[in-house]
């Protein structure tokens, strides 16, 4: 089993007795599921269905204090903080960034319980494992009662990119990107059967039309990886854009059709000099460019 804190993730709470139907009503995923044993990936978006900020939304058990706590960028947290007490109105909630005394750690190839924190399984992808939120101070002793080596959070990075799962900040700008584009509807994070939530009339549309044209897709290369940023050309045209990469894997930001397109004539992605091959990975329900249909 291998553990890694992840310092770029802080950790948001929000408590009251209006607190899951306030969640509800603003995120992209269904709160009402959400219990001590299932968390939720989800997001808050902009009015336009732009992703503001995405997370992983956990619940303390009432033993333990209860209360949701959103594992968010740390970069984050603050501005995460202020959108939602612009909405909070008279809801009977608090909303506090507990990020200063609060971090998360990844545990992933094998089972996690642990009484060091709030542990729960990552949602979006069962490969991803679990994630602990605990006093960054006693990450090492938590991962020693899992019996799991602590390791760098490079680590944990090339087993995002491996799988595929996007980051933001990296592989999309937040402010700029749709759900679809993101692959939240792909992991999870979109729930299009719940109901109202911020930007939900936007996403519902791209989801029944089908017509989302730009995604971010897991890509492999040789050598020395391109610059996170590097257009992504083919026959001297862009069509994208090169994210986080480690160990030969990477994600793009792809406009779907002109890749197809340039495909179809036999032009090759390159990123910095950089050829770039599309991986298909079993939990992609949308077609790479070059395949005939999805798989």
């Amino acid at each position: 089993m291998k553990a890694a804190l992840l310092p770029d993730r802080g950790v948001v709470k929000v408590a009251g007795e209006d607190a899951r139907g306030f969640l509800n009503g603003l995120l992209t995923s269904d709160i009402g599921r959400v219990t001590p044993d299932d968390a939720s990936f989800a997001a808050l978006l902009t009015p336009q269905g732009k992703i503001i900020v995405d997370m992983i939304v956990a619940e303390a058990p009432r033993a333990d204090g209860g209360g949701f706590f959103l594992d968010v960028p740390k970069a984050l947290a603050k501005s995460c903080v202020d959108r939602l007490n612009f909405y909070k109105l008279r809801a009977k909630a608090i909303v506090e960034d507990l990020s200063e005394v609060l971090g998360v750690m990844a545990v992933w190839e094998g089972e996690a319980e642990t009484e060091y924190g709030l542990c729960y399984r990552d949602p979006r992808l069962p490969a991803l494992g679990y994630r602990i939120m605990l006093p960054p101070h006693l990450a090492a002793e938590a991962a020693a009662d899992l019996g799991a080596a602590l390791i760098p959070a490079s680590a944990f990075e090339a087993h995002r990119i491996a799988l595929g799962i996007p980051r933001g900040g990296l592989d999309f700008t937040y402010g700029d990107a749709f759900p679809h584009e993101a692959d939240m509807d792909q992991l999870n994070g979109v729930d299009f059967h719940k109901g109202c939530f911020v930007g939900q009339e936007v996403v519902s549309r791209m989801e029944h039309r089908g017509n989302v044209r730009t995604r971010i897709v897991p890509v492999a290369y040789d050598d020395f990886a391109p610059e996170a940023g590097a257009a992504v050309t083919a026959a001297e045209k862009q069509v994208g854009t090169f994210g986080s990469s480690a160990d030969g894997r990477a994600l793009a930001m792809l406009r779907l059709d002109r890749a197809e397109d340039a495909l179809a004539a036999r032009h090759p992605l390159v990123a910095g000099a950089v050829t770039l091959r599309l991986v298909k990975l079993d939990w992609l329900r949308f077609a790479l460019p070059g395949e005939r249909k999805a798989g």
